[in-house]
């Protein structure tokens, strides 16, 4: 749909100067100046004023649905994974690896992707990763047979490859249509869409409505995590565990159907360009600059040759990838506490990640106010730290009300760190594309998160969850003692206020 011909209402914002040369974002149009030619329903804009459209919070709204939908694929297996070994009659590694398989396919894919994402733009990224989400769902529909793990597997290493084009995007739509005041709340929204997995398709649509209806009536800033938290709910609720595997069979069929259904619809909405440059920073990166137009092999790096950027990989690799351990292996440890318990496991980790969202948002919008990046993200990592090792010695209990509590607790700090690690990474990099460096960050996380995942599981079935859960939260003191030598080098903001 062509923004520029619309009769969407925009808000203007004026802004003093900016810095040449970045290449942190496409797909926008340069303001008009007094001396060039306006269209008929759009006059000419003053020189050093940009458009930020309402529309945008539709747009944000869109691509959080789209990015849910292959993040609730990702634990779709794994949190129902003593049914899906009986059905299937596999073992459990075999559920690990339809989880694992989206951090495996992530490393090579990254940097072809990185490429598309900054040579050949926004949309052309975000309709590659949906239509292969779309393909994927399809394809699971079809392995709805104890025989056919095969086929399903497939489908979920299409998906999988779809993650590519999805997890490097938050940071990008939040620089190309939002503006500076709403940046880091956007990208937290943004994010949201691709931290759960596990809600009722009933809920999953009121979620979005609620989602819809609050941006639009607030326009402020928000953030998401809804695939995780339907990935983790949903399978649960829809697939029951039954004598009969004949049951459970309908019941899987029902839910990849469901799944297929939906991003089909989001295949159509994902149709958007954004208008004009909605800040300094961002109208830069339609202006040539010779030092700042090499190859996309020069971007990465000069990326790896920076000092801070390189200890943030580290740092948030070891958070997410402690994050993703959790994640996969969660039915799995409820289970070892509270047999028969599949239902809270998935409810459990809807709690990790809704907590997670209200954490986004708070930080999002600390991170606007305040613009203390640096502070912020290490605040995070240490009370996600904290939670770890509050979780590990509640697990047993023998209250599952109180697990539900501590990692809600543990999800509010976790999953709230993903935006803000995004926004560190993007003020740190500036001017190199947002795509290529939340693109190489969630490298890391995947490297990680696959190391995480084996040794969580090697650690739980031989020494208990207790070990297991202890080295993961060894893994995040270490992550909050990079991250606290990490220097605040803040680049963007320095473009956008070259007068402070």
């Amino acid at each position: 749909m062509d923004l520029k011909h619309s009769n969407v209402p925009e808000v203007t914002v004026v802004a003093d100067a900016y810095m040449p040369g970045s290449k942190s974002s496409d797909l926008i149009k340069p303001p008009a100046t007094n001396g060039s030619s306006a269209t008929l329903d759009k006059p000419a804009l003053p020189a050093g004023e940009f458009r930020v459209y309402k529309r945008r919070w539709l747009v944000l709204a869109i691509f959080v649905m789209y990015s849910a939908s292959n993040a609730l694929q990702w634990i779709q297996y794994s949190i129902i994974a003593n049914i899906v070994q009986r059905y299937y009659n596999i073992t459990s590694t075999w559920v690990d690896w339809t989880s694992m398989i989206f951090m495996i396919l992530y490393i090579p894919l990254i940097f072809p992707a990185s490429w598309i994402l900054d040579k050949l733009g926004l949309r052309i990224a975000a309709i590659s990763g949906v239509l292969g989400t779309c393909l994927g769902a399809w394809v699971k529909c079809f392995s709805v047979s104890p025989e056919l793990f095969w086929v399903g597997f497939v489908g979920q290493s299409i998906v999988a490859a779809s993650q590519v084009f999805i997890l490097s995007l938050p940071a990008k739509v939040a620089a190309v249509w939002f503006g500076p005041d709403q940046v880091s709340s956007a990208c937290s929204i943004g994010v949201f869409g691709n931290q759960n997995p596990s809600i009722h398709p009933t809920a999953a649509v009121a979620v979005f409505a609620i989602l819809v209806g609050f941006l639009f009536h607030q326009r402020r800033k928000h953030r998401v995590s809804l695939g995780i938290a339907v990935g983790f709910l949903a399978p649960p609720m829809l697939v029951e565990n039954h004598d009969d595997i004949s049951l459970i069979g309908d019941d899987l069929r029902l839910m990849f159907y469901i799944v297929a259904g939906v991003t089909t619809v989001l295949v159509v909405l994902v149709l958007f360009s954004p208008p004009t440059p909605p800040s300094a920073a961002q109208e830069a990166t339609k202006t040539p600059n010779p030092l700042q137009s090499s190859p996309f092999l020069h971007s990465i790096k000069r990326l790896m040759l920076n000092r801070n950027y390189v200890l943030l990989l580290i740092s948030y690799g070891m958070n997410v990838g402690v994050f993703y351990a959790i994640s996969t292996l969660l039915n799995q440890i409820v289970l070892t506490h509270y047999p028969g318990h599949e239902v809270d496991a998935g409810r459990i980790g809807v709690c990790i990640v809704f907590a997670g969202m209200l954490g986004s948002v708070a930080c999002g919008i600390v991170l606007d106010k305040t613009h203390r990046f640096k502070e912020t993200t290490l605040a995070v990592y240490i009370f996600t730290m904290i939670g770890m090792w509050i979780y590990t010695f509640t697990l047993s209990v023998g209250h599952i009300s109180v697990v539900y509590v501590t990692s809600s607790l543990l999800g509010f700090f976790m999953t709230g760190y993903l935006p803000v690690g995004f926004e560190f990474a993007a003020e740190l990099t500036y001017p190199e594309p947002e795509g290529t460096s939340t693109g190489l960050l969630n490298a890391a996380a995947q490297v990680f998160g696959i190391t995480f995942t084996m040794l969580y599981s090697e650690l739980l079935n031989t020494n208990g969850d207790i070990v297991a859960n202890v080295t993961m939260a060894v893994m995040l003191l270490a992550g909050s003692v990079v991250t606290a030598i990490i220097r605040s080098d803040l680049r963007r903001q320095a473009a956008q206020n070259p007068n402070p």
